[in-house]
């Protein structure tokens, strides 16, 4: 039997000696790249281990009778372009082209799948015992994640011959197509509406508080994280949702395979059935009377076009997750078209629909603070204009207004009365540096808390587009992105030492989405000279995230104090990042001290 879409002229093929006759090891080789790439085999033979009838279909097959080399992969995706005529059990063989194909294309970083195409495929016999899937788990998976990249290939690990016993991405170069298992295993990323999740075969691994993985370090990429997606269409058997914290108990069994959205994925072809972990969204604490409660939270293109539920999702969490922050500083607040690219770039729509459903989820009355910027020139969605803007409780905290700042009109430090104060109040921080070209702009404003002056400097940073991938054919990989975020964080820190040089006893808070961890360079290059602390500091390790990322947890929003804030209690309030129903893709995050 033949597989569809055979193409009826096939190449040349190489002479093979009858008693020695390609099998799939030949075709893996001990590296990442094939010895045959761009050849065409005959007739290999193998047992049909996982069909795949959506997205990139075709099938994998093994040999029965592998070789006794650890690095050579006994499995094989076979790429059919249509549904294939074949069924688990299968025993095949195999005629096609070899080659190496890269999803999201080569240029993304991605390592590459050996695969075979353009495939004539005979049905020798049916109903076959499958190969036994290759166990792993933390007695398998290396401690060591990756080797270093040759610098010759420009940092490229594609040549290099793998060693499976010694690094994580080795090992699963190794078992490339071939069947492996799972058994009862944390779930460390969320279900998503993709139909995803991410497991870790070590659960002892740098583990958070929540039951997650954390990213703490860039030699912590944490080696036993896989993620999980079904085999069976999802309108035959829904993909299970699940949080972190959960277990994917049973076992999970199907073909190893790799893709551009987080590299290595088990393609589940068993799927074990999920085990609520009662992992439930927190609350933090309200604030004392005399204590300033500053909060910040991206709130995920945000616009009047979004769903009542959403707005009163997110409401909830600031009146009652949040306790009502005294300063909340949003991310991601978008003009009051959204998405239209039609010139719009005011949010006065978006900001009165949000604070009204605050207010009738119980929360203050907030009003808010914002400057709008130049259409399409901040990044983001095209059209959406995102920005960052304050909110701030009346009852509590004044707003202090200098106007005459907008897109293009920077705020400056200026001595008032023998302190520091703000040229235009709100304002933006350095808008025509190149620093924050596509780019969202620092937000600047003053407050007075029983009082007392409070500087706040809301910011989102670049993003980490363009960066290569953790799991990538490049190691160490390469964080393009992070020059723009150094160079932001280098303003930063030098508008908050301007303010410090005029009054050292200036209370600034500088927060938002920074796009960067707490043990970045970004981050090293804010505290600089002294002029900032990172509150992520004080909370223990395990708890340190406010982000998940193909199944790392980590922190990509952070908050900083001025040395006039001594002392302060700060939390990150996990109420997003670890569930499957999110209103947002980030957690909130919120600091309390008394000026």
């Amino acid at each position: 039997m033949l597989a569809a879409g055979l193409c009826a002229g096939l190449l040349a093929q190489p002479a093979q000696a009858a008693a020695d006759p390609v099998r799939i090891h030949d075709i893996q080789g001990g590296s990442r790249l094939s010895p045959y790439a761009g050849q065409r085999v005959a007739d290999v033979p193998g047992i049909v281990t996982g069909v795949r009838t959506y997205g990139s279909r075709g099938f994998w097959m093994q040999d029965p009778s592998p070789d006794r080399d650890r690095a050579t992969s006994e499995g094989v995706f076979v790429f059919t372009s249509s549904a294939p005529r074949v069924a688990v059990g299968d025993a095949v063989l195999v005629s096609g082209d070899v080659g190496e194909y890269y999803y999201g294309g080569e240029a993304a970083g991605g390592q590459s799948v050996t695969q075979v195409s353009r495939p004539a495929v005979a049905v020798v016999s049916s109903g076959n015992a499958l190969p036994a899937p290759v166990r792993l788990d933390a007695r398998a998976v290396p401690d060591r994640y990756a080797p270093q990249g040759d610098p010759a290939a420009g940092g490229s690990i594609e040549g290099l011959a793998l060693r499976p016993e010694r690094y994580a991405l080795d090992l699963y170069e190794s078992l490339e197509g071939m069947a492996v298992a799972v058994a009862d295993v944390p779930v460390v990323g969320p279900s998503t509406p993709y139909y995803e999740l991410w497991v870790t075969v070590e659960p002892r691994e740098n583990r958070t508080a929540g039951g997650g993985t954390r990213y703490g370090s860039y030699d912590a990429q944490n080696g036993g994280r896989l993620k999980v997606e079904s085999l069976v269409p999802v309108a035959q058997e829904p993909f299970p949702s699940a949080d972190v914290g959960d277990r994917l108990a049973g076992t999970t069994t199907g073909p190893l395979d790799y893709d551009e959205f987080g590299g290595w994925t088990l393609a589940a072809r068993e799927m074990g059935a999920v085990a609520d972990g009662g992992r439930a969204p927190e609350r933090t604490r309200a604030q004392r009377p005399d204590e300033l409660a500053v909060a910040t939270y991206n709130v995920e293109n945000l616009n009047p076009g979004d769903s009542a539920a959403k707005y009163e999702r997110l409401a909830a969490a600031v009146a009652d997750n949040l306790a009502s922050p005294d300063i909340l500083a949003l991310e991601e607040i978008q003009d009051d078209s959204g998405p239209a690219d039609d010139g719009t770039v005011g949010a006065e729509g978006t900001l009165r629909r949000f604070t009204d459903a605050i207010a009738a989820a119980g929360g203050p009355r907030y009003e808010w603070r914002l400057v709008d910027p130049e259409d399409g020139a901040d990044g983001g969605q095209p059209g959406g204009n995102i920005r960052t803007a304050f909110l701030f409780d009346p009852a509590r905290v004044s707003f202090v207004d200098r106007p005459g700042g907008d897109a293009t009109t920077a705020t400056e430090v200026v001595r008032r009365g023998g302190t520091a104060a703000l040229t235009y109040s709100p304002g933006r921080v350095a808008p025509l540096d190149g620093a924050w070209a596509d780019s969202r702009k620092p937000l600047a404003g003053e407050f007075v808390f029983r009082g007392e002056t409070v500087f706040v400097i809301a910011n989102h940073f670049a993003s980490k587009g363009g960066d290569q991938p953790l799991a990538g054919r490049f190691q160490p990989p390469a964080r393009v992105s992070e020059e723009q975020r150094l160079r932001q964080a280098e303003a930063v820190n030098g508008f908050v030492r301007d303010i410090t040089a005029v009054d050292r006893r200036a209370r600034v808070v500088v927060l938002g989405d920074l796009n960067d961890f707490e043990f970045s360079p970004v981050t090293r290059a804010l505290t600089r000279h002294g002029a900032l602390r990172t509150a992520v500091a004080s909370l223990p390790r395990d708890e340190r995230y406010t982000y998940v990322f193909q199944g790392n947890s980590q922190v990509l929003d952070q908050t900083l104090v001025s040395p006039a804030i001594r002392r302060f209690d700060y939390d990150i309030v996990h109420i997003n990042a670890e569930f499957a129903d999110q209103a947002s893709d980030h957690d909130p995050q919120v600091l309390r001290f008394r000026p």
